[in-house]
Protein backbone atom coordinates (compact mmCIF):
# COMPACT_ATOMS: atom_id res chain seq x y z
CA UNK A 1 0.00 0.00 0.00
CA UNK A 2 1.23 3.11 -1.29
CA UNK A 3 1.68 5.52 1.56
CA UNK A 4 0.07 9.00 2.06
CA UNK A 5 1.42 11.95 1.84
CA UNK A 6 0.15 14.75 4.46
CA UNK A 7 1.16 18.39 4.54
CA UNK A 8 0.76 20.61 7.71
CA UNK A 9 0.33 24.31 7.11
CA UNK A 10 0.53 26.60 10.28
CA UNK A 11 2.99 29.08 11.70
CA UNK A 12 2.13 27.96 15.35
CA UNK A 13 5.18 25.59 15.44
CA UNK A 14 3.72 23.81 18.36
CA UNK A 15 0.79 22.85 16.82
CA UNK A 16 3.08 21.91 14.13
CA UNK A 17 4.86 20.15 16.86
CA UNK A 18 1.52 18.26 18.38
CA UNK A 19 0.75 17.51 14.91
CA UNK A 20 3.93 15.40 13.65
CA UNK A 21 4.26 13.55 16.97
CA UNK A 22 0.51 12.36 16.51
CA UNK A 23 1.14 11.30 13.03
CA UNK A 24 4.65 9.55 13.35
CA UNK A 25 2.74 6.87 14.83
CA UNK A 26 -0.15 6.71 12.30
CA UNK A 27 0.80 4.08 9.92
CA UNK A 28 0.22 4.76 6.25
CA UNK A 29 1.00 8.37 6.00
CA UNK A 30 3.66 10.56 5.84
CA UNK A 31 4.29 14.12 6.34
CA UNK A 32 5.52 17.02 5.55
CA UNK A 33 5.38 20.85 7.68
CA UNK A 34 5.40 24.14 6.59
CA UNK A 35 5.34 27.62 8.20
CA UNK A 36 3.88 29.52 5.35
CA UNK A 37 1.16 29.25 2.69
CA UNK A 38 4.50 30.16 0.73
CA UNK A 39 6.40 26.68 2.04
CA UNK A 40 3.46 24.91 1.09
CA UNK A 41 3.19 26.03 -2.49
CA UNK A 42 7.00 25.60 -3.34
CA UNK A 43 6.30 21.70 -2.30
CA UNK A 44 3.36 21.00 -4.38
CA UNK A 45 5.38 19.03 -6.61
CA UNK A 46 5.25 16.58 -4.16
CA UNK A 47 1.97 16.12 -4.64
CA UNK A 48 0.24 15.92 -1.11
CA UNK A 49 -2.72 13.75 -0.82
CA UNK A 50 -4.24 15.88 1.97
CA UNK A 51 -3.03 19.57 2.79
CA UNK A 52 -4.30 20.79 6.44
CA UNK A 53 -3.84 24.32 6.54
CA UNK A 54 -4.29 27.18 8.82
CA UNK A 55 -6.21 30.29 8.22
CA UNK A 56 -4.31 32.87 9.60
CA UNK A 57 -0.51 33.20 8.83
CA UNK A 58 0.91 36.31 11.32
CA UNK A 59 4.24 34.91 12.46
CA UNK A 60 6.50 37.96 13.17
CA UNK A 61 4.01 40.67 12.03
CA UNK A 62 5.32 39.86 8.66
CA UNK A 63 3.05 39.94 5.49
CA UNK A 64 2.13 36.30 4.34
CA UNK A 65 -0.21 35.06 2.57
CA UNK A 66 -3.62 33.75 4.06
CA UNK A 67 -4.83 30.00 4.43
CA UNK A 68 -7.57 31.31 1.49
CA UNK A 69 -5.48 32.59 -0.39
CA UNK A 70 -3.20 29.59 -0.55
CA UNK A 71 -6.08 27.58 -0.47
CA UNK A 72 -7.39 28.60 -3.94
CA UNK A 73 -3.66 28.50 -5.12
CA UNK A 74 -3.28 24.89 -4.51
CA UNK A 75 -5.98 24.07 -6.20
CA UNK A 76 -5.19 26.17 -8.60
CA UNK A 77 -2.19 23.78 -9.13
CA UNK A 78 -4.17 20.44 -8.55
CA UNK A 79 -7.87 20.60 -7.70
CA UNK A 80 -7.67 16.74 -6.74
CA UNK A 81 -5.78 17.83 -3.36
CA UNK A 82 -7.99 17.45 -0.48
CA UNK A 83 -7.70 20.80 1.75
CA UNK A 84 -8.81 20.72 5.35
CA UNK A 85 -9.09 24.48 6.85
CA UNK A 86 -7.81 25.21 10.88
CA UNK A 87 -8.39 27.84 12.82
CA UNK A 88 -8.74 29.00 15.97
CA UNK A 89 -11.29 31.48 15.44
CA UNK A 90 -15.09 30.98 16.19
CA UNK A 91 -16.45 32.31 12.82
CA UNK A 92 -19.03 30.97 11.56
CA UNK A 93 -18.92 32.72 8.40
CA UNK A 94 -15.46 31.67 7.32
CA UNK A 95 -16.84 27.97 6.86
CA UNK A 96 -19.62 28.68 3.62
CA UNK A 97 -16.54 30.89 2.20
CA UNK A 98 -14.17 27.93 2.83
CA UNK A 99 -16.25 25.16 1.64
CA UNK A 100 -17.17 27.71 -1.93
CA UNK A 101 -13.63 27.97 -2.34
CA UNK A 102 -12.80 24.23 -2.54
CA UNK A 103 -11.99 22.69 1.30
CA UNK A 104 -12.92 19.33 1.91
CA UNK A 105 -13.14 20.19 5.23
CA UNK A 106 -13.23 22.93 8.16
CA UNK A 107 -12.02 21.89 11.74
CA UNK A 108 -11.99 24.16 14.37
CA UNK A 109 -8.88 24.39 17.01
CA UNK A 110 -10.52 23.36 20.13
CA UNK A 111 -9.94 20.57 22.79
CA UNK A 112 -10.76 17.68 20.08
CA UNK A 113 -9.23 18.94 17.18
CA UNK A 114 -6.21 16.41 16.87
CA UNK A 115 -9.29 13.37 17.14
CA UNK A 116 -11.41 15.63 14.58
CA UNK A 117 -8.40 15.74 12.12
CA UNK A 118 -6.97 12.52 12.16
CA UNK A 119 -10.94 11.38 11.19
CA UNK A 120 -10.97 13.64 8.57
CA UNK A 121 -7.58 12.64 7.09
CA UNK A 122 -8.67 8.75 7.08
CA UNK A 123 -12.14 10.04 5.59
CA UNK A 124 -10.05 11.70 2.79
CA UNK A 125 -7.54 9.50 2.11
Amino acid sequence: MQRKLVFFVDDDRIILHLLEYVFQSMEGYEYRSFTSGEECLKNLYLNPDVVVLDHLFTMGGKNMMSGMETLKKILEVNKNIKVIMLTSQDNKDLVPEFIKNGAKKYIRKDSFFIDSLVEAIKELT
